[in-house]
């Protein structure tokens, strides 16, 4: 008759936090916690990096936007001078149908001196 005590564990509490009965009846619901809008709110050096950050990539997508369409535009010239060089060509081969070879190329050195002096 030895008087040994075991010693127990204490209760594990494991109730939640019961507030008592919600208003509406909806217990299943979560209770709401308080409204903090600038709770998530990243400090100002973060935002000015991340700012800095996407002006950056944001002039690096304008710069290669600009290469390839002035890329395009030279493209675009040289068709340009190729068919206005071809159109002259015909316009001259057209001329020497009807008239004199020497004469035709007077009017071609003729016109290349009114380029030369307009331009």
């Amino acid at each position: 008759m030895s008087t040994a005590v075991e010693p127990q564990a204490a209760p594990v509490a494991e109730v939640s936090a019961v507030k008592g009965m919600r208003k509406n009846g909806k217990q299943w619901h979560d209770n709401k916690k308080a409204f903090r809008p600038r709770a998530n709110q990243s400090s100002f050096e973060k935002r000015a990096a991340d700012r800095k950050a996407f002006d950056a990539t944001k002039a690096k997508i304008k710069e290669m936007k600009d290469e390839k369409e002035a890329e395009r535009q030279r493209r675009v010239e040289a068709i340009r001078t190729k068919r206005a060089a071809k159109e002259e060509k015909e316009r001259f081969q057209k001329m020497e149908e009807k008239m004199h070879k020497k004469r035709v190329e007077r009017l071609k050195r003729r016109e290349k001196r009114n380029k030369m002096l307009a331009s």
